[in-house]
């Protein structure tokens, strides 16, 4: 046995050193009850493949490891020197990740963010997500990009050593979301407004906010914000959560190519395919937050987002199933507001009907601030456990709370 795994180190080193590509085959259990996981990605160097249903997969490359990851599985890498036998069995540990958001600034702020663990630590709660580029652009550490320097976006640095900051987070047990925000980007836009999108009388087009986004059919808009997914891998994030990958959702915009369901749909899921292909060699888990009425409609919702090509190109999706975003409610509850637990449980429902795939795929976001549409309902403790039990009672890979304000209940289990 001894033997065996010295030849097998010794293989694997001089395969690396050479540069030589080898075969591997094996099965992803799961480390509880030993079932297959089907979809679990294993890499090797900047090789993919997916496992099938049996859990079996063969991949072929360089390297001294091989990388393992499921949605609902705690992502782990395998030395070569372990692959001993034919096709042995990987097991992965189940894993749901139930977590809350902090902005750019939150997370340098020592009270929100300690009272934020806190309320992780007091309701069995396991992760952070964190800005690593915020709503206007803003990145808070320091990545060594030319363009982010160039455009403003390292002008306020509020995280001063990222290394130590997540080395700090793991040791409190915690998992870490990267959350790029991707087509809304205020100063990337104000720098290069040949790249921004433009209203039909050519003028430069500012949402609601009035906040400017640049134009996802742009090569040079995907390579920004990919670079900026690999300097948080590299940075030690568990997983890369990419949000406003979309269109806007205004009709008197034009872009640098013809917008159709067709092209829209072809550039949002051509960037997450492109992400992920590009963080394969890091194993991170890449995610995609969505709007909730994307789970319903089979169109793009007239903004790129479509569920099966989405849902594919990435390892979990995100949807955003806060009850006030539902402005016309779902079928039978047209008050989304007064039926939180039905928002959420149907919505996800409906969105396994629609796919076929398990219901570990999706992890939802849940609400955990005012309403603004239906009456300025407060959401607060009881809206949160109702929701939480919505998602579990699903079969959901965990649940993430948003307040834009970073501030939550210290306590909302029971």
């Amino acid at each position: 046995m001894m033997k065996s795994c010295v030849r097998s180190m010794i293989l694997a080193a001089a395969l690396l050193f050479s540069g030589m590509a080898y075969a591997y085959d094996g099965k992803v259990v799961d480390a509880q009850t030993k079932a297959p996981v089907e979809g679990a990605s294993v890499t090797l160097g900047d090789r993919a493949v997916r496992t099938g249903k049996d859990g079996v997969f063969h991949i072929e490359g360089a390297g001294d490891k091989i990388g393992l990851r499921a949605a609902g599985y705690s992502r782990r890498d395998c030395p070569i020197s372990e692959l001993n036998g034919r096709a042995p069995e990987i097991p992965l540990a189940p894993f749901k990740v139930k977590g809350l958001y902090l902005s750019v600034y939150g997370i340098a702020d020592k009270g929100l963010r300690e009272a934020a663990i806190e309320t992780i630590r007091e309701n069995g709660m396991n992760a952070l997500v964190i800005d690593v580029k915020g709503d206007r652009g803003l990145i808070p550490f320091k990545i060594g990009l030319p363009l982010a320097d160039e455009i403003g976006a390292q002008k306020v640095i509020t995280v001063k050593d990222v290394k130590a900051l997540v080395e700090n987070l793991r040791k409190q047990n915690l998992y870490l979301i990267a959350r790029i925000v991707v087509f809304k980007d205020e100063l990337l836009a104000a720098a290069r407004p040949e790249w921004c999108v433009k209203a039909k009388n050519g003028a430069v087009f500012r949402d609601r906010e009035k906040l400017r986004w640049v134009d996802p059919f742009r090569q040079e808009v995907r390579d920004y914000n990919i670079a900026i997914a690999k300097a948080a891998a590299e940075a030690g994030f568990d997983e890369i959560q990419f949000d406003y990958i979309r269109f806007p959702d205004n009709r008197g915009v034009t872009f640098s190519q013809p917008s159709t369901e067709e092209s829209r749909t072809k550039a949002i899921t051509g960037f997450l395919d492109d992400a992920y292909k590009a963080l394969t060699p890091y194993n991170v888990m890449v995610a995609a937050d969505i709007f909730g009425y994307v789970l319903w409609n089979t169109n793009d919702t007239d903004i790129g987002q479509k569920l099966a090509p989405i849902v594919n190109a990435v390892d979990v999706v995100s949807p955003m199933l806060y009850p006030s975003g539902f402005h016309v409610g779902i079928p039978k509850y047209r008050n989304p507001v007064q039926h939180p637990y039905e928002v959420v449980n149907l919505t996800l429902k409906r969105a396994v009907e629609r796919t076929h795939c398990s219901s570990l795929r999706f992890r939802p976001w849940l609400q955990v601030f005012r309403d603004y549409a239906f009456g300025h309902k407060v959401f607060g403790e009881e809206e949160m456990r109702v929701q939480v039990k919505a998602a579990e009672d699903f079969g959901s890979s965990g649940w993430l709370f948003w307040n834009p304000r970073n501030v939550y209940p210290k306590k909302f289990t029971d």
